[in-house]
């Protein structure tokens, strides 16, 4: 992709800027590192999309796309660090004083997680946790690809999960990688009576002081 050409955009731009960097928004100066942008794009995919907005600095202020090698980086980014790869949607706004921004568009992936490709061999998932990216823990990842293959499951519980869902009633949040020893049971019980409550969306994660905790969906 190149030759974009830039659409009039100034208050739209402006507008978007003026939300700050949020969930769905994320503010980039400049692209310099692919893997670094993956992450961005992993964390939006498993949440509920995003936006990148290119040529803007921290504090909002446009500095404008520097060089459309930017774009390219965006590519890589999300094809060749991304697993499986993201489609991302790059449209150009001309904005006050001849800067242009990129908005790069990145949706809610159909089955999450989206992985980035690591240093070596590993993949690692991403979420996106107010204006951070947050990598998510394995017993998250294995939850969601639960969800995913699962094909429908009869709403009987074993001992564990019944085990999981008595403490959640009673202290609210529970330390995922604890609970077995809170609860006297062993790991892999505890492992997969989480993995197949979240997976049919009765528990959910929480991102709470620095830790994805588990609480009862709401």
């Amino acid at each position: 992709m190149k030759d974009i050409k830039a659409i009039k955009g100034r208050y739209y731009i402006q507008r978007l800027i003026d939300e700050g960097e949020h969930e769905h928004q994320d503010f980039k100066f400049q692209i310099s590192d692919a893997r670094k942008i993956a992450r961005s794009i992993s964390a939006f995919s498993n949440n509920d999309g995003g936006r990148l907005l290119i040529g803007v600095k921290d504090n909002g202020t446009i500095a404008g796309v520097r060089s459309e090698e930017d774009i390219y980086m965006i590519e890589a980014a999300a094809r060749s660090y991304c697993t499986p790869e993201v489609e991302v949607d790059i449209t150009a706004f001309l904005c006050e004083g001849g800067a242009v921004v990129y908005r790069a568009t990145i949706p809610r992936c159909a089955t999450r997680p989206v992985f980035v490709r690591e240093e070596g061999t590993t993949l690692r998932a991403y979420l996106r946790v107010a204006d951070e990216n947050i990598a998510v823990p394995d017993i998250m990842v294995r939850s969601w690809q639960r969800s995913a293959s699962s094909e429908g499951s009869l709403l009987t519980f074993s001992p564990a999960e019944r085990a999981l869902l008595q403490y959640l009633g009673q202290h609210g949040i529970a330390d995922p990688s604890r609970f077995h020893l809170e609860a006297h049971i062993s790991l892999p019980s505890a492992e997969d009576a989480i993995t197949r409550l979240a997976s049919l969306g009765i528990i959910t994660f929480t991102h709470t002081s620095g830790r994805f905790l588990l609480a009862l969906t709401d």
